[in-house]
């Protein structure tokens, strides 16, 4: 399928801070579902200051989009364990009395040939009106949740979120805009990568595409190679190859003026590995800064674990083992056509995105960084 297309962290206090310290008023709750080919995860939080404190949260893998590359339909089963979940949500959001929500749902559903059929039963069996969003407002819900990671000093800047069905990158030029309102600029994109605003400085979206390629259906691609290093230089060598349409600036960029903010749960798998936490900890990942070369040394680490032994890796774990192969691909296809020294972990993405373009339609949030 062909990739669809259109025509230091901490700039400021990072958006998601612990839970609140009492019970909130439910008429200030905002809520944020996910629902996309591999994980179905939630937000809700209320509005604190020029950011947001998380009430309660919800993240399973549903594993939605199994065997979609196949058959283009969602099974039963798939179907069936996703809406499980989705009862769960339902329960946690009547219980806190949550009004304001979004529940979206991506790439898995995007695809699929039975996917009204689904959020029709979804709807049906647990009250939820799911919405399945096309890749653009995807890509630009992922973007400003990195808002916060980028730096003042970045003047080019590549957002990439690694999906389970697909993989979105932007690039946005900051030249034009005053040190000190890039990343504010950056949050003035939840009205639309297109919207020029004549009163502030505006961040440039230079190129996006929406790659149908994530770390499920690319691991799904190659399941029938045996080979688990040959299975791990194909995944690489076709994802790249799915990039050959996007190339904003073909030039290596100005190490010092260009950073990538990658967010999914294959950057902060390899981040908590380089780290070397045994338990995973979102304060010491979310920010942190790697090199190509320290991302390449944990992933020549994880070929040289093999399946079984990423299996028992407590940084990667059994759910995600089957995964982390795949996203490692797309990260190191990445980092081959982007030579940076730059690139920021980001533990956020879709659910914050849509919390804060709620939030900023709102207008609850005090005026600060955005």
């Amino acid at each position: 399928m062909a990739p669809k297309r259109p025509g230091r962290a901490g700039a400021f206090p990072k958006p998601v801070e612990g839970p609140a310290p009492t019970t909130p008023d439910p008429s200030e709750l905002y809520a944020a579902l996910d629902l996309g080919t591999n994980s179905c995860r939630m937000l809700i939080a209320q509005p604190k200051g020029s950011q947001f404190h998380v009430v309660d949260s919800f993240s399973k893998s549903v594993q939605l989009g199994l065997g979609l590359e196949r058959t283009d339909r969602l099974s039963r089963s798939s179907m069936t364990r996703t809406i499980q979940a989705l009862r769960i949500c339902q329960q946690k959001l009547k219980r806190h009395k949550v009004s304001r929500m979004r529940l979206v749902a991506t790439e898995a559903c995007r695809r699929a040939k039975n996917a009204r059929e689904f959020i029709r039963q979804v709807k049906r069996e647990t009250g939820l009106g799911l919405e399945i969003i096309q890749p653009e407002e995807e890509a630009r819900l992922a973007v400003i949740s990195c808002a916060p990671l980028v730096s003042t000093k970045t003047e080019q800047l590549l957002v990439v979120d690694i999906g389970g069905g697909s993989t979105e990158l932007v690039w946005i030029d900051l030249s034009r805009v005053p040190r000190l309102e890039r990343p504010r600029a950056i949050m003035r994109l939840h009205a639309g990568f297109h919207t020029q605003d004549s009163i502030f400085p505006a961040a440039k979206v230079v190129d996006w595409i929406s790659v149908p390629l994530g770390v499920a259906t690319l691991r799904d691609q190659f399941r029938d190679v045996t080979d688990d290093a040959a299975r791990y230089a194909l995944m690489s060598w076709y994802f790249e190859e799915n990039l050959a349409e996007f190339a904003p600036y073909k030039d290596e960029q100005a190490r010092e003026g260009f950073q990538i903010v990658g967010t999914s749960g294959t950057v902060t798998t390899v981040a908590a590995s380089h780290l070397g936490l045994r338990r995973y900890d979102r304060t010491k990942v979310d920010g942190l800064r790697m090199t190509s070369d320290q991302i390449d040394k944990v992933i020549r680490g994880y070929l040289q674990l093999g399946p079984e032994g990423r299996r028992r890796d407590p940084r990667i774990g059994q759910d995600r083992q089957a995964l982390i192969m795949s996203g490692s691909a797309i990260l190191q296809a990445l980092l081959r056509c982007w030579p940076t020294d730059r690139l920021s972990v980001a533990d956020r993405g879709l659910r914050e995105g849509l919390l804060y373009s709620q939030m900023s339609a709102d207008g609850v949030l005090e005026d600060g960084p955005f």
